[in-house]
């Protein structure tokens, strides 16, 4: 299952955030508390960490935007949280005849 990292509430009453760089990619492995962008508010530079494990989906946002807090920045696929695929059945081919 793919879980949501909205942007958080980064300063007092700062109500956005630009990107200014992505430390992973779709395809990275993250963990619980790894940094995975540095967003600018009008007051510093931050470093977001991400609050789970998982696998990068999607960035939804490049480089260079400016994001509302509580938007959606990035897209995880959380393992044990999504249904696991059914194994392919293996039958036996039927005989010749």
């Amino acid at each position: 299952m793919a879980r949501e990292f909205k942007m958080p509430d980064v300063g007092e009453g700062l109500t956005e955030a630009e990107i200014l760089k992505w430390y992973v990619q779709p395809g990275d492995t993250v963990t619980d508390g790894q940094v995975v962008c540095e967003v600018e508010t009008a007051k510093a530079a931050v470093e977001l960490p991400i609050p789970f494990d998982g696998v990068v989906r999607e960035l939804l946002f490049p480089e260079g935007t400016t994001v509302d807090v509580g938007q959606v920045i990035i897209s995880v696929d959380v393992a044990g949280e999504e249904p696991a695929a059914p194994a392919p059945a293996a039958e036996p081919a039927p005989a010749a005849a």
